[in-house]
């Protein structure tokens, strides 16, 4: 039986563990290179691109240009849309013109996935195409390479992206990508993305929710596994990729190791000043109440996203630490308006009040 001095060390091993560092000095890159991202304002695009900026890249940004100018002029703005049917569609992007990367950060519909990647073959030396863990068939499996079970296909009509279509949709894009770029293709199939400036709100939910203290009540199935990413080590290795022409498809994924529900909840604990006391209902309970766990599912299996791959391919992690304290900040630096009204997770606007979770927590035998 695992003692609570034994969580505590396990959750204070967690917050400071990290695979080989992620360095803060950012060197100029060997090569410069012209980089095209469809996207680039959303949570990871600053990442991405701020740091191809850093180490001396040329960038090209091709977006719906509602967020023009962000980053001082460093940068050259194609506006446009992914949908070739709407507006001038992708006409910016059309003519002889070349780039050394593109990176595709937008691409959720197969049809514009196809239609852009058609269009710039030929005129790019790699095509990396940011995917997702969902894109995996989660009820074939509990383990995945980066050879997993994909979602089969949907009817090619169905382009509305929501929590059911959103894994087989971006399944199919996946599969896009390789078949036109083959040994051109770079796919990188990223978890939970973590860390300052992510706009879901959820592992941002656990970072407050441990700084108020009290009584925390946890995700049910303690013993199942739990992945996530910080966006700067995810963009940072992206931009590696391209820079060393990288081919194949990656797991995204930290922290590099198995971690349980448990040992996280406990790096949170120890991460805040406050002092909490952590309560682990029942699925049964959680399914029964509908109390929302952001960033944490209540489903049957326990899931593990081997990152084997990515890691031999230069992936490294920051640790959790830095994690939180920087999401922290970041969160306390939004204005009131913007932290009154946190997003949560998908399908539920707001974070889970007090007076629900102690409810939930009551009800615990």
């Amino acid at each position: 039986m695992t003692t609570r001095r034994e969580f505590i060390g396990a959750g204070a091993a967690l917050l400071g563990a990290s695979a080989a560092g992620a360095s803060a000095v950012v060197e100029p890159a060997s090569e410069k290179l012209d980089i095209l991202f469809l996207g680039g304002t959303g949570f990871i695009g600053p990442h991405q691109i701020n740091y191809a900026l850093e180490r001396g890249h040329t960038i090209t940004m091709f977006n719906r240009g509602r967020r023009s100018g962000m980053y001082g002029g460093k940068v050259e703005e194609l506006v446009g849309n992914r949908d070739a049917k709407v507006d001038d569609g992708l006409k910016a992007l059309e003519g002889k013109r070349t780039w050394d990367v593109v990176v595709d950060n937008s691409g959720y519909v197969p049809r514009h996935v196809r239609d852009s990647a058609e269009l710039l073959e030929g005129r790019c030396g790699r095509y990396i195409y940011t995917s997702t863990v969902s894109v995996y068939d989660f009820e074939k499996a509990q383990t995945f390479d980066n050879q997993g079970p994909l979602h089969e296909p949907l009817d090619p009509a169905v382009e509305e992206v929501n929590g059911e279509t959103y894994g087989p949709l971006k399944a199919e894009c996946d599969r896009i990508v390789q078949q036109i770029y083959a040994d051109k293709a770079t796919i990188v199939r990223p978890t939970y993305i973590v860390g300052p400036g992510d706009h879901t709100d959820r592992f941002t939910y656990w970072v407050e929710r441990f700084q108020r203290g009290g009584e925390v009540l946890c995700p049910a199935s303690p013993d199942f596994n739990i992945d996530w990413i910080d966006a700067r080590d995810l963009c940072h290795w992206l931009v590696r990729l391209g820079e060393n022409d990288t081919p194949g498809v990656f797991n995204g994924t930290g922290p590099g190791q198995h971690v349980r529900r448990e040992h996280f909840m406990w790096a949170l604990r120890l991460s805040s000043p406050e002092k909490s006391n952590l309560h682990w209902p029942s699925r049964e309970l959680m399914e029964k109440t509908g109390f929302p766990t952001p960033m944490v599912g209540n489903g049957p299996n326990s899931i593990y996203i081997d990152p084997g791959a990515a890691q031999a391919a230069g992936l490294r992690y920051r640790s959790l630490a830095e994690t939180v304290r920087d999401t922290h900040a970041w969160w306390m630096a939004q204005d009131e308006e913007r932290r009154a009204a946190p997003y949560g997770r998908t399908g539920y606007r707001g974070w889970p009040s007090e007076d629900d979770e102690a409810a939930v927590i009551a009800q615990i035998g």
